[in-house]
């Protein structure tokens, strides 16, 4: 502390007060007493997988119906909308294992790097 300055804790403690004051005048008790803002629920990788692996598995399920439907003579099921559906939860399926694969190379490159 230099003789006749002024030293930074003071200044520091001017500033704190006066934003403790200018927080009182705006109906907060003080901003660093403010209430903790509620925690953001974020969507992880984990919910991520599962919700795809869920609509994959509606997809299957719904094929599987419609080709049902369509080999009981259920006659609101076209053989365009069975095949469609088919094909539909074939590539989502795929994609699924193409993605899987890809996972875990990625692992496997991760476990084999030397530290």
């Amino acid at each position: 502390m230099s003789i006749g300055g002024i030293d930074n804790s003071k200044i520091e403690a001017m500033v704190a007060q006066l934003k403790a004051a200018a927080a009182r005048a705006q109906g907060v008790a003080s901003p660093l007493q403010q209430p903790p803002a509620a925690p953001v629920d974020k969507p992880g990788f984990a919910d991520a997988l599962k919700a795809s692996l869920d609509q994959v598995n509606s997809a299957q399920q719904k094929s599987e119906q419609l080709s049902r439907d369509f080999m009981l003579g259920d006659d609101k099921v076209s053989l365009s909308d069975m095949m469609i559906s088919m094909q539909k939860a074939s590539i989502s399926l795929q994609t699924t294992v193409q993605v899987r694969n890809k996972l875990v190379s990625a692992y496997h490159d991760i476990m084999n790097m030397q530290i």
